[in-house]
């Protein structure tokens, strides 16, 4: 599993705007706790050259990613990407288009407070009702600049936080956007975190000019000179208080989270194929009492050898060796190019894996049947563009706290391979190598996790192993009470392919 969310804990929409009598503005309002975030800049509408702008704040738990990077549930630093996802909140008003936003960092602390009106502006920010709003960032506590304070500078890592933007083509496109190097400055503890605010660049925030002598309401308004004279009104988000659960302003991380065990697509290394193609990755899973535990030896150097083989026991001189790393809690990974000759020269179809430590002595020996590039009935299944799937320990409900790991066989359609002339119980299943999942919400087939093929950070690929591919999934990431879709995608013939299959579960509460 590559995917882990971490929903805003707090968020608000400040705004300069004019109140319902068109004569003052609502730079006290605040909107903590409505279900909508507004973003516009509107011209033109009290005066021939008022300036009317609104800005979002949204803050996600930077210390949930800390604690869970420390339990191993996220990846290190430079292994994993994070996504900020905020989503389009449709609506009847008009939506602009051809815009772009800021998100900047927020440089000073804010509170999210409690009001609702997003119309007329009557929830107001006082002494004894907490919450930000234009001119405060605290109840009593002014920001140092009218419609927040922000990281302005260039970024120097380390030093200053990342400034990004996002550009809407038709108004209407959910935000998308990588900001791994603001949530690692917050990680690291370089800069604190207050979150994001979204805006409009100042080329289209509302032109105002001080000099100008009108319009001015104790500092509310911004001096923008390089601003538009048109209005962009008005783009809407849905916020954390929105009653939909896969619209909620989210921070996504990812990362490839891929086992790829070659015990049972163990390949002979030939001049056919390029070196990457040679290499084979074998996996030693050291299980105790059914949990992965690390093997106790510290300075333990762990090698795996390969072996011919005589009655299924390891044979003679060792073939090849290659040294093993910790991959995680008792995973550790050797890589291993082998030629797999016997003493005949003939390419062997089974080699032996004995895996062994400088302190602890041998650990474990496996069997390997080697399959080789110059079998044309070997290669020509990557050619396939659809396949018989199933999900072989799929059930009809899962609890919606519950990590599962599916396990999927897959076989070319009307592909044989081999013919034999005696009976075996064990059917032919196919591994494949670049294979990538994504699931439906099946009320309305809407996709809550997007596949990742064509993406670099590999998120929803499938793992393999000698009993095919695998997938794990972390319930907690769809909402409880809808049945779900499992829809797979293969790269084969150059391409990705949708395979036709739709695995279907409901999540269930506790």
């Amino acid at each position: 599993m590559g995917i882990k969310k971490y929903i805003a804990n707090k968020d608000n929409t400040i705004t300069n705007a004019f109140g319902i009598d068109l004569s003052t503005r609502a730079t006290g309002s605040n909107m903590g706790a409505a279900d909508i975030l507004e973003v516009f800049s509107i011209y033109g509408s009290q005066t021939t050259s008022s300036a009317e702008l609104s800005r979002a704040l949204i803050e996600f738990p930077v210390s949930s990613i800390i604690s869970d990077r420390s339990a191993g549930t996220i990846p290190a630093s430079g292994s994993v990407s994070f996504y900020l996802r905020v989503f389009n909140a449709r609506h009847s008003e008009q939506l602009p288009e051809n815009f772009t936003v800021n998100v900047m960092a927020v440089s000073q602390s804010w509170q999210e407070g409690t009001g609702l009106d997003m119309e007329t502006y009557e929830d107001k920010t006082k002494e004894n009702i907490e919450g930000s709003n234009w001119v405060n960032r605290l109840q009593t506590t002014r920001w140092n600049k009218a419609g927040g304070d922000y990281h302005l500078s260039s970024y120097v890592s380390g030093s200053t936080m990342p400034n990004y933007t996002f550009t809407f083509e038709s108004g209407a496109e959910d935000i998308e956007l990588d900001v791994t190097e603001a949530v690692e400055e917050w990680a690291y503890g370089n800069q604190e975190n207050y979150g994001f605010g979204i805006f409009l660049t100042s080329s289209q925030e509302g032109y105002f000019s001080n000099s100008a002598g009108i319009g001015q309401d104790s500092g509310s308004v911004l001096h923008n000179t390089e601003g538009a004279t048109k209005s962009y009104y008005t783009k809407r988000f849905f916020s954390r208080s929105s009653e939909f659960f896969f619209k909620k302003p989210v921070i996504e991380a990812r990362w490839d989270s891929r086992t790829a065990d070659d015990r049972g697509n163990f390949f002979a290394s030939s001049s056919l194929a390029p070196d990457t193609d040679n290499l084979n990755n074998l996996y030693l899973y050291n299980y105790i009492r059914g949990r992965l535990i690390d093997i106790p030896a510290a300075s333990e150097t762990i090698k795996v050898n390969l072996f011919s083989s005589s009655a299924d026991v390891p044979l003679g001189l060792a073939i090849d060796e290659a040294t093993a790393s910790r991959v995680s809690t008792g995973v550790y990974k050797a890589s291993i190019a082998s030629e797999a000759t016997g003493s005949d020269g003939n390419i062997l179809t089974v080699v032996h894996d004995v895996w062994s430590g400088s302190v602890g002595g041998e650990y474990k020996t496996g069997s390997i049947a080697v399959k080789s590039f110059r079998d044309d009935s070997v290669m020509v299944a990557d050619t396939y563009s659809q396949y018989v799937n199933k999900i072989t320990n799929l059930k009809s409900s899962y609890a919606k706290d519950e990590q599962a790991r599916f396990r999927v066989f897959a076989r070319p359609r009307n592909f044989s391979p081999t013919i034999y002339s005696v009976a075996s119980k064990d059917i032919e299943k196919t591994i494949i190598v670049s294979a990538s999942y994504e699931i439906l919400r099946m009320v309305d087939e809407r996709t809550v996790i997007n596949n990742s093929t064509g993406s670099a950070n590999y998120h929803t690929y499938l793992s393999y192993d000698s009993d095919g591919n695998y997938f794990d999934l972390d319930m907690s990431l769809l909402e409880p009470g809808y049945m779900y879709g499992i829809k797979l995608a293969y790269y084969s013939s150059e391409q990705w392919r949708e395979q036709e299959e739709v695995f279907k579960f409901r999540v269930e509460d506790n």
